[in-house]
């Protein structure tokens, strides 16, 4: 919003204050205050068209509250720095952008302090789709999935750095990873429906943690399944998949399953 002229002038600067319900008449409440913690976050979205550009302001009044607050201890810290002298600033840079030179002494800039309160839980949104204003805010809210995802094929699904040289490559990669989002959403989808309220995390380390491991005895194979732990099991029930047998024996090229009751479950 800072760094571009037109957010800053042509579709911020002229919204006024923002903590002044009078200001927001032509915002669309997406999502109202929250009443309890896991509700998502209050959302309030609004189109503003530049010629052909179309952006998306976003305002979330909970945030604005939190910067707001922030905000004033800072001030608050800045001024009782201040009675110190001017050497009590040295070095300490969350105060720079709140100051200013006053002839040979340095005062809190009230009108830095004012710019600044206008963009308390606003945030502002450049798009060329024609997605409802609404869906481009919440898609974008999204994209710590993506970025999520990421972190995991790295990790949990061990997808390697790749240094692509053919556009078949690339596009192969590319395909895998969105995969890979498709079915997290999937398991996410699924958990909401079974009203299971579970860490990402937390699921993510107890699906980890489930592995097999082959084991070779007078001529036998056999395959030995890990006991399941923490919400592993839940998991699994969620998304309609049966858990591995705990214990399976290959014979000869066939491979005999021999069931064995898990307490855990």
């Amino acid at each position: 919003m800072r760094a571009s002229k037109e957010a800053r002038e042509e579709v911020v600067g002229k919204l006024g204050s923002m903590a002044e319900a009078e200001q927001r008449k032509g915002f669309t409440v997406v999502h109202g205050e929250r009443k309890n913690s896991k509700d998502p976050s209050p959302l309030e979205v609004k189109e503003v068209l530049v010629g052909p550009r179309r952006y998306v302001v976003c305002y979330n009044p909970e945030q604005a509250r939190k910067d707001a607050a922030d905000r004033a201890r800072i001030v608050e810290a800045l001024r009782a720095t201040l009675k110190q002298g001017d050497k009590a600033l040295v070095g300490n840079k969350g105060f720079r952008k709140y100051l200013r030179v006053e002839g040979k002494h340095f005062e809190v800039d009230e009108a830095k302090l004012k710019e600044e309160a206008r963009y308390d839980g606003l945030w502002v949104l450049r798009t060329n789709t024609a997605l409802p204003v609404a869906q481009v805010a919440l898609r974008y809210k999204e994209l710590w999935m993506v970025e999520r995802l990421f972190r995991d094929t790295k990790t949990l699904l061990k997808t390697r750095p790749v240094f692509h040289k053919r556009d078949e490559t690339i596009r192969g990669h590319v395909f895998c990873t969105f995969l890979a989002l498709v079915l997290l959403k999937e398991l996410d989808r699924s958990l909401r429906a079974a009203v299971l309220d579970l860490e990402h995390n937390e699921v993510m380390r107890d699906l980890k943690a489930l592995q097999r491991m082959r084991i070779e005895d007078e001529g036998k194979v056999f395959w030995l399944r890990s006991q399941v732990q923490g919400c592993c099991a839940k998991v699994f029930s969620a998304a309609g998949v049966a858990l591995p047998p705990l214990l399976t024996l290959e014979h000869e090229g066939q491979r005999l399953e021999k069931r064995v009751v898990d307490e855990s479950l």
